[in-house]
């Protein structure tokens, strides 16, 4: 009879042994799928923010043409009577320019606009890029965009003032109501002159849908 007792007794440990083993296993189970679902969520909002990176309420589109990657997002334009959207494509990441390029000032409105370049740029075309990318932007707004060598800052801020220039640090300085220096190191005129088109870019967005 003791024998039996002994012998219950130890196939009820065993099979409290058997039962702590699967619950080992069960969470750890629980705990793998768990953790590969949180993986698998934080990978789909990393690869959506690359693919779609955010800036400041702007949603800007990754395209792939060949070896060159563009931003592209857009804005409503009056276009012939009708309302049309406008795509503009930037070379470099918006968000990765905020935090590149310092812009020590704002944009608190979109006029007609002087720019005057002190120094011929030799950068591989980016010049050219950077200067035909403002001209496009302002003819979609509707503004002129001129250059005047004799012109400079107006201190009522009834038109833009811009000077492209070389500079120690490629950075974006207001030093009027609506002067602005873009200040190029080396030949990043690019990543000045897009980095300026991204806050006009804020702006933009800011008027159609903030009012």
């Amino acid at each position: 009879m003791k024998k039996k007792k002994e012998t219950k007794k130890e196939e009820i440990k065993e099979k409290k042994k058997i039962k702590s083993e699967e619950d080992k296993v069960l969470r750890f189970v629980l705990l793998f799928i768990g953790v590969f679902f949180l993986v698998l969520i934080v990978s789909f909002f990393v690869i959506r923010q690359q693919n779609n990176p955010d800036y400041e309420g702007l949603t800007f589109n990754v395209i792939q043409e060949g070896e060159i990657t563009f931003y592209q997002t857009s804005f409503p334009v009056l276009y012939q009577g009708e309302v049309a959207e406008y795509n503009i494509y930037l070379r470099n990441n918006p968000k990765e320019l905020a935090r590149k390029v310092a812009f020590e000032g704002e944009i608190d409105s979109i006029k007609d606009t002087v720019i005057n370049i002190t120094k011929e740029f030799d950068c591989d075309g980016d010049q050219v890029i950077a200067i035909a990318n403002l001209v496009n932007l302002y003819n979609a707004l509707g503004k002129d965009i001129m250059a005047d060598n004799n012109a400079s800052c107006d201190e009522l801020g009834r038109y833009m003032y811009i000077v492209v220039q070389p500079g120690e640090e490629t950075s974006i300085e207001q030093y009027g109501p609506s002067c602005y220096n873009i200040n190029i190191k080396d030949c990043e005129i690019l990543e000045g002159t897009e980095r300026f088109i991204a806050e006009m870019l804020v702006k933009i967005h800011s008027d159609i849908y903030d009012e």
